[in-house]
């Protein structure tokens, strides 16, 4: 039995408990890599070496003894914490995202619009070869949300040399809706677009992607749909939703955050939208009900009088099924790193589809404990943690792509 009344407690007992607890904290926030061992990404980029090579060689903040731990910050431990602050953050200005973009808008073949947000400005020298990233945000974001200024700002500096292209959806982040079409989590056919546009512009820029949550899922399954034909050399998905009824069924869940963060955060934006575009979409093939869409609460039902409808899906379940991208894991041959918490409260931590990680050698998964979903918020004052990973991450993929060049050019 405990005695509650011991009058004692050793100090140097205590400061060794307290070491040891230490210890095992900063255990469980290292970053776990789930990946195969063996096997060549892209002979092209990496010299026959598996992706896990590469980062073991070049990504510290991934894979040192060290370096490669993300403890949150410590009044947001937690994953509901973490979404929570990341959505509350999304507008603020800071030193991590202060920065100006230079817009292009693109006139699609079906007359749909999106918007790229340049980071730093483009320039119209089509030989200019410093790599591009083509960043893809989540659902009814945009390229103003905090976290995308920070990896466009983190990514653009001077120093780092890459330029960022942020592609705004149609209809979102004040692009104008041109056509009946929506954007989906299943459609890969704007990005394929947005990534053959760059690269006949910049034909001799290496390209890489980044997305985040929708616009990851939209990533992996472009990636997977391309196979070895990706043009793309490298490719990071955040907070990848790699299993969509699971996450659709994780949305509609009955909790709190759900019913005062996300539901009504989701759901407002989708009827403003609508709203905001009414004189296009009452046009729509789609016949929408838009009196049930004014009425709708929950994504479900949006997903279901909306997305399903204008795809030709029986309701969000079958839209949810078709977008998933774990099937198309499989194919991928791009170097790509997928980052996702144990703790996220929407692409839950049982729909990574880790074995798919293990089997093929493209591919690898860091795996945190803490991050929620879009916040990995690190340090006193919050920081997020990712955009040293990702900057080594391409940083790797570029060193080998261009020793790759060299040979081929000294042969």
């Amino acid at each position: 039995m405990f005695d509650y009344g011991a009058p004692y407690s050793d100090p140097a007992f205590s400061g060794i408990s307290l070491l040891g607890s230490m210890r095992k904290y900063g255990n469980r926030c290292r970053v776990q890599i789930v990946s195969a061992a063996l096997g060549p990404p892209r002979a092209d980029s990496t010299q026959g070496e598996s992706i896990r090579t590469l980062l073991e060689a070049d990504c510290p903040s991934l894979t040192d003894a060290k370096q490669a731990c993300m403890k949150p910050t410590p009044f947001l431990r937690g994953g509901m914490l973490q979404s929570l602050y990341s959505t509350m953050r999304a507008l603020k200005r800071d030193k991590y995202s202060d920065i100006s973009y230079d817009r292009e808008t693109k006139i699609l073949s079906d007359g749909g619009t999106v918007s790229l947000d340049w980071y730093p400005a483009r320039t119209s020298d089509s030989a200019d070869a410093r790599p591009i990233a083509i960043v893809m945000s989540g659902v009814g974001g945009s390229s103003y949300e905090y976290h995308i200024r920070c990896l466009s700002k983190s990514l653009g500096k001077e120093s780092a040399g890459y330029r960022v292209a942020v592609m705004n959806h149609r209809g979102m982040g004040r692009t104008p809706l041109t056509s009946p079409k929506i954007y989906s989590a299943s459609d890969t056919c704007d990005f394929r677009d947005i990534v053959n546009y760059i690269q006949a512009s910049y034909p001799n820029a290496p390209l890489l992607g980044v997305g985040f949550s929708l616009g990851a899922n939209v990533l992996t399954k472009y990636l997977g749909e391309q196979g070895a034909e990706s043009p793309l050399s490298a490719a990071v998905a955040i907070c990848c939703p790699f299993d969509m009824s699971l996450t659709g069924r994780s949305l509609d869940a009955d909790t709190f955050l759900n019913n005062k963060l996300f539901q009504p955060h989701l759901v407002a934006t989708i009827k403003r939208f609508f709203q905001r575009n009414s004189e296009i979409l009452q046009n729509s093939p789609a016949n929408y009900d838009w009196d049930a869409i004014m009425k709708a609460t929950r994504m479900s039902q949006i997903d279901t009088l909306v997305t399903a409808r204008d795809y030709g899906q029986r309701d969000c379940w079958e839209h949810y099924r078709v977008a998933s991208s774990t099937p198309y894991v499989d194919g991928i041959r791009t170097p790509y790193l997928a980052i996702n918490s144990m703790d996220d409260p929407v692409t839950r931590y049982e729909g990574i589809p880790q074995a798919k990680f293990r089997s093929n050698p493209c591919i690898a998964l860091a795996l945190l404990r803490h991050g929620g979903h879009l916040g990995f918020f690190c340090g006193l004052k919050p920081k997020i943690w990712y955009l040293t990973p990702v900057t080594e991450f391409f940083d790797a993929v570029m060193k080998r792509k261009l020793n790759a060049s060299k040979l081929a050019v000294s042969l």
